[in-house]
């Protein structure tokens, strides 16, 4: 961030972050694709979602003040927290803080193909807040959280903040891509991509798994009880499947 920019009031900055990760797996039955769903819901419950976002409202230094979470039936659970950027003080029988924080949620969408076999697992997470937090420190621990094969962020600066000589401030950080906030070792196992809009303050970036390990991708089935031309058509499946996500658009499949 460097040196402290200094304000006249509150930084009114709003900063927006979008980040969704995609999981692909294949299983092989209807069974084996109801269980892999079954498998996720537990894995990815209301109350492990929290505790992800907890601990990233911890990292970006912001006060709690409420959680609401929900399970869904029959798969998917959301978590949304209220969020402010001071720690709040206490003022006789009253708590004041200067709200100009927003929020942090999280939903899931397990779905799988019946046709395809493959079952994916997809992660949407916002981040909003105001003020000098920026939440794009935390991108190489929501990837961590997740077994991570397609990743989509979007980060924007919206409104604006004055100096101390009354002049506008649009961004009060520099910031050259989304890249440059997640560790070398993560970036290594992706081909990413940028396309920003720097006049806008627009930032968005995807990323897609390099290498398919079979076994990584399979449930309940080990991968050399298949012979070779089965692993071939199965990673062949999950490559296109993930190229589909990463690129937004059916290369494959058709319209």
């Amino acid at each position: 961030m460097g040196e402290k920019l200094k304000l006249y009031g509150f930084n009114n900055l709003t900063k927006s972050l979008s980040f969704n990760i995609y999981d692909v797996c294949y299983a092989k039955t209807p069974r084996e694709q109801r269980d892999y769903i079954d498998y996720i819901d537990e894995q990815y419950n209301s109350k492990r979602l929290t505790n992800i976002l907890t601990n990233l409202t911890d990292m970006i230094g912001a006060t709690v003040l409420n959680i609401a979470s929900q399970d869904y039936d029959p798969q998917g659970a959301s978590v949304t927290i209220l969020i402010a950027e001071e720690t709040m003080v206490p003022c006789g029988e009253t708590q004041l803080a200067h709200l100009d924080k927003s929020h942090v949620t999280v939903h899931t969408y397990p779905e799988y193909h019946p046709e395809t076999c493959l079952a994916t697992f997809r992660v949407d997470i916002d981040v909003a807040t105001c003020g000098e937090i920026t939440p794009l420190s935390t991108l190489d621990y929501l990837i961590g959280s997740f077994d991570s094969d397609i990743i989509t962020m979007d980060y924007r600066v919206r409104g604006f903040t004055r100096n101390l000589d009354g002049k506008k401030v649009f961004m009060d950080h520099p910031i050259r891509s989304i890249q440059d906030y997640i560790c070398q070792e993560t970036l290594r196992r992706y081909d990413a991509v940028d396309i920003n809009i720097y006049d806008a303050n627009i930032y968005h970036t995807k990323m897609l798994v390099k290498d398919i390990n079979l076994q990584n991708y399979l449930f309940k089935t080990d991968v050399y009880e298949l012979p070779p031309q089965v692993r071939l058509e199965i990673t062949d499946n999950l490559r296109r499947e993930m190229i589909e996500i990463f690129s937004g658009r059916n290369v494959y499949s058709g319209e």
